[in-house]
């Protein structure tokens, strides 16, 4: 098992995937002041949003099916947990995106070949964001 999404399991059968971008962000405000330079106050986490790509060869690995039931998870608008296989849980996370592009087609239509990208991000509180809130005595 490469990764779970809810209960969709991405492994060789299913969904491959060969890339994983994760993009995190924190939000500062900028306060401008006169006379001197501005100052910034941490005002908490932003956006985190993870992309899977990957390459399915139907004859191989996994195809439509595997890509049908990812759809039928956005549908519901759910948001789903996203554990790796390492044991590392990621948060919940929704479906933003789904990019199908197929190719290497047989005879009757269908492709040899589906290249995918998943757009997935975080609707969950960090873990580490609730320590902000707790006094554990870290600044001195």
């Amino acid at each position: 098992m490469m990764m779970i999404l809810g209960m969709f399991v991405f492994m060789r059968q299913t969904a491959p995937y060969q890339s994983l971008s994760h993009d995190s962000s924190w939000r500062h405000v900028k306060n401008d002041r006169v006379g001197r330079s501005p100052r910034y106050q941490y005002i908490g986490a932003g956006e985190d949003k993870i992309t899977l790509a990957g390459e399915l060869y139907p004859e191989i690995t996994g195809g439509d099916v595997s890509l049908n039931v990812l759809e039928t998870m956005a549908y519901t608008g759910k948001a789903w947990p996203l554990i790796e296989g390492t044991g590392n849980i990621y948060g919940m996370y929704v479906i933003t995106n789904i990019n199908k592009t197929r190719s290497e087609f047989f005879n009757d239509g269908k492709a040899r070949h589906i290249s995918f990208t998943l757009n997935l991000e975080r609707v969950s509180e960090d873990l580490r964001e609730m320590l902000g809130d707790m006094d554990i005595g870290l600044s001195g």
